[in-house]
């Protein structure tokens, strides 16, 4: 199995506005993001990615590059800026505030029933998530055994995890994603397991190994040890 982690940018200045920035150019990182930038340093650590795919979006970028200038980023194998997963397309909602957003007609469809919406002068949830899981298949197709990391968005992240674990599009509202959280999948393709959702606080390297069998799964399964009965 591939493992994907998936990395939600850190706190912006949108999220700091109240706004629904979408694909607007220029929204950086607020002082608290760059904090949460900054302690992803040890908590990624020595991880070795196969590939690091990271959203075209300013803040996605700027939530990596202090991983990428540490002593742990010298041993990267590839970086993508990968429009694949960039930023939902809000189309005319793009720059408004999330509080008179949802005063909108439109906002009870996407809460309840996402698979239905396309954003005026925008794009579709089902686009969104067909284009974002792509990314994905295409680390696979390089590496399918492999480690991949994905810095990209909240929505994009919540799309990404409910089409792994073969949720129904109308239920990733459910799933809450916030700034600089990982959340991790070990993936084949086809089958997925969630090891990890919205962590703000684990190290990478504790995560558990991906040769967890099948068979120790029937009744919550346990992590695998290397000590052997004599």
């Amino acid at each position: 199995m591939a493992r994907i982690i998936l990395l939600r940018h850190a706190h912006s200045m949108a999220n700091e506005a109240g706004i629904l920035s979408g694909q607007l150019p220029g929204i950086a990182l607020s002082s608290q993001g760059r904090r949460q930038a900054a302690d992803l340093v040890p908590r990624i650590g020595p991880t070795i990615f196969d590939s690091i795919r990271v959203s075209p979006m300013q803040r996605c970028q700027e939530t990596i590059a202090p991983w990428l200038e540490s002593e742990f980023g010298s041993g990267l194998k590839k970086y993508l800026i990968d429009e694949q997963i960039i930023e939902m397309n809000y189309g005319a909602w793009s720059g408004r505030k999330l509080r008179s957003l949802a005063k909108e007609k439109l906002w009870k469809d996407i809460q309840s029933k996402p698979s239905k919406v396309k954003f005026p002068d925008g794009e579709s949830f089902i686009s969104m998530q067909k284009r974002t899981s792509q990314s994905v298949v295409d680390a696979l197709k390089e590496k399918k055994n492999g480690t991949h990391l994905f810095i990209t968005h909240g929505d994009v992240i919540k799309a990404m995890t409910a089409k792994f674990l073969k949720m129904k599009l109308d239920d990733f509202q459910s799933l809450v994603v916030n700034p600089a959280s990982l959340t991790i999948l070990d993936f084949d393709g086809t089958t997925a397991r969630l090891i990890a959702f919205n962590d703000s606080s684990s190290v990478l390297t504790s995560t558990p190994s991906r040769s967890l069998s099948k068979k120790l799964l029937l009744g919550g399964g346990s992590e695998a040890t290397n000590s052997r009965k004599k």
